[in-house]
């Protein structure tokens, strides 16, 4: 059988938003009408607009736009250290990070700040760090059609740090390889050795 399509999220209006903060607020254990807090609803609704941007972005329509007069350049693309800023889906505290995207190009090419962007839209959501890899790389790799795509995002996470085990300085690196990254050993290990590959720091 077909799988249902989703369905379609009706988002609250602006003063309901304003509203659930002043309720969190109270449960917190504050008084949302206090001086300090009577604007903190506002503040913070405009603060998840920007946090939450990407639900507003279409991450394929931001890669359609290609070159492809690039006198027959074939050789890996890379974009390192581009900076992550995400929220955790199971407790929306920061994932802060970075993330390393490369492509081996077959016939066309994208601006670089495409694929930054790439990243970003896929960011500012509610996440998970395995599945924004898995977004990204797959996303580069529908639209490009590349020979191959790898992306590699290093990033703490505050749900870790902040709370629960109280851990600082873990990172946590995920990876996603494509094509020739997956199955060529010789192209993954220039991608890493050029990213500083991960896997062996502190080592």
């Amino acid at each position: 059988m077909p799988r249902a399509a989703a369905p379609a999220i009706v988002r609250p209006s602006r003063d309901e938003a304003e509203q659930a903060v002043r309720t969190l607020l109270r449960w917190a254990g504050d008084d949302p009408s206090r001086e300090g807090l009577v604007g903190t609803p506002d503040r913070v609704v405009r603060s998840y607009e920007e946090f939450f941007a990407g639900y507003t972005v279409d991450p394929v329509d931001l890669l359609q736009r290609t070159f492809e007069e690039t006198d027959g350049y074939d050789e890996m693309v890379i974009l390192r250290d581009i900076r992550v800023e995400s929220y955790c889906e199971h407790h929306m505290v920061p994932i802060i990070g970075k993330a390393h995207v490369a492509y081996l190009p077959k016939r066309r090419v994208v601006g670089i700040s495409k694929l930054a962007r790439l990243v970003e839209a896929y960011a500012k959501r509610l996440q998970i760090q395995e599945k924004m890899t898995a977004q990204i790389a797959n996303t580069i790799d529908q639209v490009l059609q590349p020979e191959g795509v790898a992306v590699v995002i290093e990033a703490q996470h505050q749900c870790m740090t902040t709370r629960g085990v109280h851990k600082t300085g873990v990172t946590m690196v995920t990876s996603r390889m494509l094509g020739a990254f997956r199955t060529d050993p010789s192209t993954r290990r220039e991608f890493l050795t050029m990213i500083g590959n991960p896997a062996s720091r502190g080592e």
